[in-house]
Order: structure tokens, then sequence, then C-alpha cells
């Protein structure tokens, strides 16, 4: 049976435009709960500057106290110092983060996209020294809110960059949720030319509701490895007009029923996403939140 990659977002993109600050403690708990869940693959949050997303000043402390769960934990890093702080807390595999746009890198990192691919070459550098597998992300690779559409170019170029930076893997993200799947067909093939040896992940936002159908897209074209956060949580504080992740329950159910492993349990993610849902103070969005029960043929 085919199967793909599932990394759940939630503790990081779910948690960081919220208006409340979720405790380390229920972090730590409802990461665990994923995990018994069956997720394999976490992302734990941000090393970033606490003061522009105060939501994410604990990830060191949420990642070493869930560094002997059985799962793959990533965390994201913009800069040196924070990938200084990922070696610091025993982190093992770290994404490097870079928008293809330069008015989104403007507004999440502080400088344009070439500035901010030579600041991550000096992060990738001192990751790699310290044994750290090193991930890639490139932001807005398909639209921007400042800057329109992007360049298939551009984005073939900056995932370039990133691989021979020694990135593993390389996401491509929707970071409004605004790609087509067409659109995701040519940038997908832009960045395969760029780098045939390297494995592409999808990070997909639902605001136009067109994320299960870019996920399909992507599942034929060959992505195996896909981001979602539980319950359609989550947002970019940085990029005006971003809604939430693809769900996680309807991204496993929708794989689920094309006969398609993920390895997670869809009952126990329910239960989970009511939690997260009490722990933020309001209810989820997720397709799966208004319908009483998942088939159970389907988990």
């Amino acid at each position: 049976m085919t199967e793909v990659l599932l990394t759940e977002v939630v503790l990081r993109d779910g948690l960081q435009d919220e208006a409340v600050t979720v405790p380390t403690h229920e972090k730590v708990r409802l990461a665990r709960g994923l995990v018994d869940a069956g997720v394999r693959s976490l992302e734990v949050g941000s090393f970033v500057s606490a003061r522009r997303v105060p939501q994410m000043a604990d990830t060191g402390e949420v990642l070493k106290t869930l560094l002997d769960a059985p799962a793959a934990l990533h965390s994201l890093v913009f800069t040196e110092r924070g990938a200084q702080q990922a070696i610091d807390a025993g982190a093992k595999s770290v994404r490097l983060v870079v928008s293809a746009s330069d008015g989104h890198s403007v507004a999440n990192a502080g400088v344009p996209t070439a500035a901010a691919l030579d600041r991550l070459a000096g992060c990738a550098a001192l990751l790699t020294a310290a044994g750290v597998a090193v991930e890639a992300s490139v932001a807005t690779a398909f639209v921007c809110p400042f800057d329109g559409d992007t360049d298939p170019d551009r984005t073939a170029d900056v995932a370039a960059r990133l691989g021979a930076m020694g990135a593993r893997v390389v996401h491509l993200a929707d970071t409004i949720g605004a790609a087509r799947p067409s659109q995701l067909r040519t940038i997908v093939s832009a960045v395969r030319d760029e780098l045939p040896d390297v494995p592409l992940g999808l990070h997909l936002h639902n605001t136009y509701g067109l994320a299960l159908a870019n996920a399909w897209e992507g599942f034929g074209l060959g992505i195996r490895r896909f981001d979602a956060a539980l319950g359609g949580l989550g947002g970019c504080p940085f990029a005006p007009g971003a809604s939430g992740n693809v769900a996680t329950d309807d991204l496993v159910d929708f794989f689920h029923r094309e006969g398609i492993a993920t390895g997670i349990d869809v009952a126990k993610l329910t239960e989970l996403r009511d939690q997260i849902g009490l722990a933020v103070g309001h209810r989820l969005g997720s397709a799966l939140a208004a319908i009483p029960a998942v088939p159970a043929t389907l988990r």
C-alpha cells in the first residue's frame, strides 16, 4: 500500500498566530497524544524572537522535554542565533525557512530573499557541523500577499540554493492558501528540474478551500511528504489574509478514503483536535469537526 508521511505542525504553525499562549506543559501533553495517535513527524516550534512571536518563546523547553518521543522532531530557524539555540536544546532536525518573494521575506525575516539566503548559509554550516539534519521550507513558493504570484524560476532558484546548503528535503509552502493545482504543477516541475534528487514536501493552507485539491495534485506528482495542522489551526502573523493550514484530520481522512496509508488513527486525532480547541478557546474549522464520527473502516 502506498504511504505518505504527514508532519503535524499544530504546535508551531497552528499556535503561532493565536491570541492566547498555550502553556508548555499543555503543548507537551498534546505532542505526546499526537505521537500516540501515530504521528511520526512533529514540528514542535520555532527559534525566533520571543518579542515578535511570544507563542514560540518556550520552543527550547518543549523540544528538550520531547526528545524521548518516538517521532522525528523538527523546529524552524531563520538565523544563526536560532540555529545555536536549536543545537543547545538537543535538536536532531531543523528546518531553515526563507521566502521566495522579497515582500514576504522583508515582513517575515526583516531582509529581502537574497540576504535571507546568505544568512541561512551560515545557519546550515553551523547545524551541519553539529550533526543536525537540515531540511528547508520555501515560504510563498506559489503566491505572496505583497508581490502576487511567484515566478516559478524564482522558487526553483531559491530551492536550488537551499539544496546547495545541504537541505535533505525541500518543502514548498502555500503560505496564504492561494495556490491552484495547475500553478502547483508548474512550480513543482520547475523545482524538480533544479533539484531532481532532493525529496519535496508540501505545506498547504486552506484559505480558498483548495488545500485538499493541491495535496492530491502533489500526490499525483510523486510528493509523499505533507505538512498539516490538527483542526486546520494556524496562519502566518506576517502574511495578511493567511488562514489555517490544511487540517490533519481532514487530510488523513482524505488519504485513507483513497487507500493511501498514513499510520495515523483518525479517531484519536478528533479527540485531540477538540482538546486543542479548548486550549485556544475556540472551535476549530476542519470539515471533520462538523461530523459526528468517522466511519471505522477509514480510521
